[in-house]
């Protein structure tokens, strides 16, 4: 199996979006990642539906939408509107995940689930048939550039055997470069974020960095 990779268009160049969304498809990515952040649930703030909206004609790739933000279920219904394809929710942003989760399934989009560094996966336990994606944060969100938190190896390891044969996607996001993907595929991810480790060099290099990504 192919690990998909992600590249999160914080890293991008905001005043060209859709010219990089429409590099990094040529480059060879699979889904496009879009961190959505409020500056309340996390300390930064990005893009909002809009932004998704507008990008949205620029590829036919997966809109992989990654909801940092608090209270989430308002805004679903605007980011299904908008285009994205893939839905996630942090699991500590509401009292009802199960909710959020049926929510997002009921607009006919996936619906993913993030945990923070410190997060257990046992939160996962009672709704693993209500997923199509788990997205481990291997550190803490809000801003990119980070460095890796070893300790979320075991952690992947650990959702994996929970997820046994469902159809479920595992993606890892945070500090994520050639040399940690590694572990990361070795742990069971099957879907990669990425920042600068692709938007480095410019967008001469994406492809080149995608492929050393994938290994």
């Amino acid at each position: 199996m192919t690990v998909k990779i992600a590249p999160s268009i914080l890293s991008a160049d905001f005043a060209k979006l859709g010219e990089e969304v429409r590099a990094i498809d040529a480059a060879g990515c699979d889904w496009v990642h879009v961190d959505v952040m409020d500056g309340h649930f996390v300390p930064n703030i990005t893009i909002g539906p809009g932004v998704v909206k507008a990008i949205r004609p620029h590829t036919a790739k997966t809109f992989d939408v990654h909801l940092m933000i608090e209270p989430v279920d308002p805004y679903i219904p605007e980011f299904a509107a908008a285009g994205s394809d893939i839905i996630t929710v942090h699991a500590e942003a509401g009292a009802h995940l199960h909710r959020s989760l049926q929510l997002i399934r009921s607009l006919g989009k996936k619906a993913g689930v993030s945990l923070n560094p410190s997060t257990p996966e046992s939160v996962l336990e009672y709704v693993l048939d209500d997923l199509d994606l788990v997205l481990v944060m291997s550190v803490n969100p809000g801003f990119g550039g980070q460095a890796f938190i070893e300790s979320q190896v075991e952690k992947i390891r650990r959702i994996k055997a929970l997820i046994g044969t469902r159809p479920i996607e595992l993606e890892v996001d945070g500090g994520v470069n050639p040399e940690t993907a590694k572990r990361c595929i070795a742990a069971g991810a099957t879907a990669l974020v990425a920042g600068s480790a692709v938007f480095k060099g410019g967008p001469d290099a994406y492809a080149a960095n995608i492929a050393a990504l994938r290994g």
